[in-house]
């Protein structure tokens, strides 16, 4: 049970056309076919563009399914024009070799974060791995949209060379603190501890003290199993669970900083996305969005269910992270925002304009939304025994 409550994506020639030309017309379809890297869909053809894509998340975890979930909905909507195959983590490279493949032509896309992409350019952690001014996930994908996130993306991607299109999408639950050996209570339990996280929260924990490992999803639990790792986080209750947290692991800390407004990614090579048509690049775009509300409401529901599955079966005891231990993560993001502002201008840009629209988005939020605690507790907190008459 929980310690504490937690607060507030033939042609046939005519009788008169000579031999020669007909050749040399099928050579010129064929070299353009080349160059846009699969066949494009023509006036009366029938052959539909097949995409090999591919995750970063082992095939048993639900952030595979939700990819799986964008490949369905895109080929439905297309009604088979294009068909997007979407391979698990490693099929084809390792799960933070994506961003690679994908700019190279290796895959057609993918599916995964803009954090595991870190090493390439700090400033594509900001899509997720902060605090966020307070943002949620949802409010970063506003501000992506509305608030100059998308231009600031390509302009990331463009410094990096990387030859590919990218769609945010899918607003994450705050994450967990994680699975530790016992219980947090202060930010100096962190001091020595070999912690698996990624992206600039690498800074975060470092910053508390940790000794921090980076490893892709599928290696965290054979990693603690082994001794290589005290503790490490995740994302969420159903992923956890699937991945196998609660065999290595009964402890379980709730709510943290470092990752609180994280989003997939969809990605595709730029040169095969810009071939696509028009109509395919628009179904896409809306197949996009239309995922994106999908995925929040399915993780809802499962995450929930798991979220009880894990204290009544697992046994796993829960608790929320301190008080202390949030401050200490912003007091040290504060610092890790100064550094690589100092160092790299994409990143400062980055954090201004996040910062300019959190502090109204996050201001309208606060003063219009009414807290679920009051409500909750009314319907669902133990009722206390009627005082008995004197």
């Amino acid at each position: 049970m929980i310690k504490k409550p937690l607060e507030e994506k033939s042609v046939e020639s005519k009788p008169s056309t000579s031999r020669r030309k007909f050749l040399t017309g099928a050579t010129a379809a064929a070299a353009g076919t080349a160059i846009a890297g699969f066949p494009m869909i023509a006036k009366g053809q029938t052959r539909p563009i097949a995409m090999r894509w591919q995750s970063t998340w082992p095939s048993k975890d639900i952030f595979h399914e939700y990819a799986l979930d964008f490949a369905k909905k895109v080929n439905d909507m297309t009604g088979g024009d294009l068909k997007i195959e979407v391979l698990p983590a490693g099929a084809v490279v390792p799960a933070f070799g994506l961003l690679d493949a994908v700019s190279k032509g290796t895959l057609d896309g993918g599916h995964g974060v803009l954090v595991y992409h870190y090493g390439k350019q700090n400033a594509l952690a900001l899509w997720g791995s902060s605090p966020a001014f307070a943002m949620d996930a949802n409010m970063m994908l506003s501000w992506h949209k509305y608030g100059g996130g998308k231009e600031l993306l390509e302009k990331v991607y463009k410094s990096i060379g990387a030859n590919v299109v990218s769609f945010p999408y899918g607003p994450m639950p705050t994450q967990p603190l994680g699975w530790f050996k016992k219980p947090i209570t202060k930010p100096d339990d962190f001091k020595g501890l070999k912690y698996r996280t990624v992206g600039i929260s690498i800074d975060l924990f470092t910053g508390l003290g940790a000794a921090v490992n980076a490893l892709p999803g599928g290696e965290i639990v054979p990693a603690i199993d082994r001794g290589l790792l005290d503790a490490a986080e995740f994302n969420n209750a159903t992923s956890d669970r699937l991945l196998g947290f609660p065999d290595v692991s009964k402890v379980f800390m709730l709510q943290s900083y470092h990752q609180s407004a994280e989003q997939f990614e969809i990605l595709f090579n730029k040169t095969k996305y810009d071939a696509l048509p028009e109509k395919l690049r628009a179904i896409i775009a809306n197949a996009t969005e239309a995922a994106s509300a999908d995925m929040s409401w399915k993780a809802i529901d499962r995450y929930s269910k798991d979220h009880i599955e894990l204290q009544v079966k697992d046994k796993v005891r829960m608790y929320k992270t301190p008080d202390s231990v949030l401050q200490k993560q912003l007091e040290i993001f504060d610092g890790v925002m100064a550094k690589y502002s100092e160092k790299n201008p994409l990143f400062k840009e980055v954090i201004e304009s996040q910062r300019k629209f959190a502090e109204r988005a996050v201001r309208w939020y606060l003063d219009t939304q009414v807290s679920p605690r009051m409500a909750y507790n009314h319907y669902f907190a133990p009722k206390k025994a009627a005082a008995k008459k004197s």
